[in-house]
């Protein structure tokens, strides 16, 4: 258990000051453009489908106020108090998201414990949920935005879906060149987006000032009064508001708490509210123009350029999401929950800019899918939510946790909060699950697909292991008996990859077994991943004489970091009084087949499963960047 302390804001990745001044500002600018484009095209479809048949509701006065006083309301708990005032506290080294917090929340219990198993399997399925809404924000955001052509030309409506189509593929296939030029332009544009949705707001709450009366909460409870218990199934449709607050989390270790909490409140919330309160006061002059209320809203001078304005930030929020599924699939790879893939690095200044292949076709398959199937954001609307409010929920218990261990001082107040707010994320996964035979059980199978697939990969790693150490060779034993009868010293040093430093290596019993030599200097390497974003440098190895120029050595990485161990090896200048000649040093790894077998740890069909992911799984000589040319592998079979 860590000690009680005070989280402080987060420098992130680039180490930029927080202070005041420009660069504050320049921050603040960024966070907008890369931070905030989930929450910020959630006014596109939000008010139109809390009004959608599914729902059945009129778009009288009193209805009108009271869906608005919730969607007020719950962007003021959910997301000003509980993400942007209290969880961005619970920064991990100045990292967020689900699975930083997770690892927060692990170490405040007993390693290998049952409730740190339970905190483990929270993270992971609470992580696989964010990644099934990451899959449907890029197709409702850009479906959202292009159907303002319906209101603009009714003719166009058969273009919307090949349009929206096309505008994801291009989105996608840019991917492979990085974000960091077209990076930014995104604060500028997304800063013109939510200036424009303050205007839109402005301009129709004057026509009909009656809507301020959504701040008071007495509408918001007057709307379950008149409704009756099944007034909670509106709840499904007012989430829509509060999608990608935890996008604000997530994204904090990039600019630090500060920037992302002076963005909210003083520029992004008061337009979205502005923006609902106009869509509002437009209903209540005119109920008959509920189908469609953002882009009704907008004078028709100013619809086309909307319509733009509307599309470039769709792409930019579905350029945030699909970022942000690469950086929580590296966390996942560092943490051992997913096979490893190829990473591309996209940037030569920011270790941040990341593109990995493999996620980036698999997401451009679902999206796009997805868009085909559903053809409307009204439809893709009904799948939306669950799996942001399941995220939600886990976020709270989790946070409860936290506070519970590492905040004396202020656990008083936030738990009873956490109380508060699992009781309306209770009340949007039950309006949210009423929803699932019309479609959101999409997000629900996606969630508990990827979740089998993580655990089946954990669980796989840890029998494989638990192989290779049954037939395994202890170092205590071999070792002396070796040097009884040493085989031929060849020079150099010789490098033997090894998830277990207690047992020889494989590589280096095959190796002796064919070859019939050893190395001058023989060293067991082991990487770990630790449960920060990254590794101490004063942690960062640890190296041991087993004797007879025998090394045991582990380099540690964050889980944030990206593997590189011939520079880790390099950086180590007389580690344990031996240093690295990069072109005197020859890397032994064994690369394992996997065969099922039955009666094992596993059912079979997940052995299966494992056995095919591991078959496709990135080697781990490239994942830690080892060079081909200095790289000797022998293989091995392993059943589990």
């Amino acid at each position: 258990m860590t000690a009680a302390h005070t989280p402080t804001p987060a420098s992130g990745q680039h180490g930029a000051p927080h202070g005041v001044g420009a660069s504050h500002l320049a921050l603040v600018v960024g966070a907008i453009g890369v931070v905030f484009g989930d929450i910020g095209t959630s006014p596109l479809y939000t008010l139109k489908e809390a009004f959608s048949p599914h729902y059945g509701l009129n778009s009288d006065h009193d209805t009108v106020l009271g869906v608005l006083s919730l969607a007020f309301w719950s962007l003021m708990v959910v997301v000003t108090l509980k993400y942007v005032t209290i969880i961005m506290r619970a920064d991990n080294e100045g990292e967020g998201g689900i699975m930083a917090l997770m690892a927060l929340a692990q170490r405040t219990l007993k390693n290998g414990s049952r409730s740190a198993y339970v905190v483990g399997i929270l993270g992971i399925f609470g992580a696989s949920l964010f990644f099934g809404d990451g899959v449907i924000t890029p197709a409702i955001s850009v479906l959202g935005a292009v159907e303002g052509l319906e209101i603009a030309a009714p003719g166009l409506h058969h273009f919307i879906v090949p349009l929206t189509v096309v505008v994801l593929m291009l989105v996608f296939m840019a991917q492979r060149f990085g974000t960091e030029k077209v990076g930014k332009v995104f604060g500028p544009i997304t800063c013109l987006w939510f200036i424009s949705l303050a205007a839109i707001g402005i301009w129709n709450i004057v026509e009909a000032p009656e809507v301020l009366k959504a701040f008071n909460p007495y509408w918001g409870a007057r709307f379950f009064i008149d409704h009756g218990w099944h007034g909670i199934f509106i709840l499904g449709a007012v989430v829509l508001a509060v999608t990608g607050g935890e996008a604000l989390y997530a994204d904090m270790g990039h600019f630090g708490a500060p920037p992302i909490r002076h963005a909210w409140y003083f520029f992004v919330l008061p337009c979205l509210v502005l923006n609902y309160l106009g869509q509002g006061a437009l209903v209540l002059e005119h109920p008959e123009l509920v189908r469609n209320p953002f882009y009704e809203a907008v004078p028709g001078w100013a619809l086309y350029p909307m319509i733009v304005l509307a599309t470039l930030a769709a792409v930019i929020a579905s350029q945030a999401v699909i970022t942000g599924a690469f950086s929580v699939s590296r966390q996942a790879m560092q943490l051992g929950y997913i096979p490893r893939m190829r990473i591309k690095h996209t940037s030569h200044d920011t270790i941040g800019q990341i593109y990995i292949p493999g996620i980036n076709w698999l997401l451009m398959v679902m999206v796009i899918g997805l868009v085909l199937a559903f053809r409307s954001s009204t439809n893709l609307a009904v799948a939306y939510g669950i799996s942001v409010s399941a995220t939600m929920l886990i976020d709270t218990l989790l946070l409860a946790l936290v506070a519970r261990a590492l905040w004396p001082r202020w656990r008083n107040w936030v738990l009873p909060l956490c109380v508060v707010f699992f009781v309306i994320e209770v009340g949007f996964v039950i309006a949210n699950g009423a929803k699932l035979l019309q479609g959101a059980w999409f997000p629900v199978v996606l969630g508990i697909g990827l979740f089998t697939l993580m655990r089946t990969w954990r669980r796989g790693r840890e029998l494989m292991r638990e192989e290779l150490r049954k037939d395994g060779i202890r170092v205590d034993t071999f070792l002396p008996g070796l040097m009884l009868a040493p085989p031929a010293r060849v020079p150099g040093t010789a490098v033997f990859l090894t998830t277990d430093t207690t047992v020889i290596p494989h590589a280096l019993l095959h190796n002796l077994k064919h070859n019939k030599v050893l190395h001058e200097r023989n060293v067991f390497l082991t990487v770990e991943t630790l449960n920060v974003p990254h590794a101490p440098a004063e942690k960062r190895l640890k190296m041991d004489q087993i004797g007879d120029d025998f090394y045991r050595l582990i380099v540690r990485f964050g889980f944030m970091e990206t593997p590189d161990v011939p520079l880790a090896l390099m950086r180590a200048c007389d580690v344990g009084g031996m240093s690295f000649d990069p072109m005197d040093t020859t890397y032994f790894a064994s690369r394992e087949t996997i065969v099922a077998g039955r009666h094992r740890g596993m059912p079979i069909w997940r052995d299966k499963v494992f056995a095919v992911m591991h078959r496709n799984a990135a080697p781990a000589t490239g994942f830690f960047r080892i060079p081909g040319n200095r790289l000797v592998e022998l293989g091995s079979q392993v059943e589990i």
